[in-house]
């Protein structure tokens, strides 16, 4: 397994900058040296992903459900950020896309990304009528897309590869690469996406890997894990949700390799900091892989 380098708080902030030791300063040092930093917001039981790149373009992948749009807008205000030059809706179900109409109503959009998957929930609907009280075109997104957040993040969608069904097979599968070091990105991804990128023949190696669908036991086989063979996985979830995730199955596949965990419901907002050869963190990953 590649050697990711983990530095301390304290090493990463003597080295960075002279930055004091609060969550916020930190990032902002940390955006005023150049770094790809990706943010793993801590939304409860959903998902939302925000990626700023060196040159300070910004990505927002999900938004959390309906309660979480004002709590994931306060986390980009304290950033400073006004605009989101590419928001993405990874697929209809609530917990990724509720909280993107309070997005679009509240910031200036570049570009708007979803699958080519209507839902008849109001929740889709409310994100289609901000979007179009906007005058916000919603792009149709599918695997094979290349696009580039700034200029030099280089992006592609992996999944899906065909037109399926199920909300969460019609998840986007984002890969982010920065230099020497790379981020997939997978909604609620599921088994049947893992083997359909496999068969793609798509290079899905990555260092870094969100893990699909909060880490539910119908993600992450075993099969992938080892295609994509991350040094860091990352779950994003509720402490103590109804849905038992992360799967028990799932921690004990991650221990098996020994691959470090960060999870929100035990660690709060997650940041990742990158140069394009080494990935920081202002965190430790947890040393205990159960729930």
């Amino acid at each position: 397994m590649k050697r990711t380098l983990l530095l301390t708080f304290i090493i990463l902030s003597i080295i960075l900058c002279s930055c004091t030791q609060t969550n916020k300063e930190s990032i902002k040092c940390s955006l005023d040296n150049n770094l790809f930093s990706v943010h793993f917001i801590d939304v409860g039981q959903g998902d939302s992903t925000l990626l700023i790149s060196p040159d300070n373009k910004t990505m927002l992948i999900d938004a959390g459900d309906n309660s979480q749009g004002s709590k994931v807008a306060d986390y980009l205000n304290n950033l400073n950020i006004k605009k989101i030059d590419i928001l993405v809706g990874t697929h209809p179900d609530a917990d990724h896309i509720g909280g993107l109409d309070y997005i679009i109503d509240n910031f200036d959009i570049g570009l708007f990304y979803m699958p080519n998957k209507a839902h008849n929930t109001n929740t889709f609907k409310d994100v289609l009528l901000a979007a179009k009280n906007k005058n916000l075109k919603i792009n149709k997104a599918k695997s094979g897309m290349n696009f580039s957040l700034g200029k030099f993040i280089k992006c592609s969608i992996l999944s899906p590869t065909k037109n399926y069904s199920d909300n969460n097979l019609c998840s986007l599968v984002i890969k982010s690469t920065y230099k020497n070091k790379s981020f997939l990105f997978t909604g609620d991804a599921e088994f049947e996406n893992e083997q359909d990128m496999i068969k793609s023949n798509y290079n899905i190696k990555s260092n870094i890997l969100k893990l699909g669908h909060h880490g539910s036991s119908s993600s992450t086989s075993e099969d992938f894990l080892l295609k994509v063979m991350p040094d860091i996985a990352v779950i994003s979830c509720k402490y103590n949700n109804k849905y038992n995730h992360p799967s028990e199955k799932i921690l004990t596949l991650l221990k098996k390799y020994n691959i470090p965990l960060y999870r929100t419901d035990k660690q709060g907002d997650i940041v990742l900091l990158c140069d394009g050869y080494e990935i920081f963190s202002y965190k430790k990953p947890l040393t205990l892989y159960r729930r």
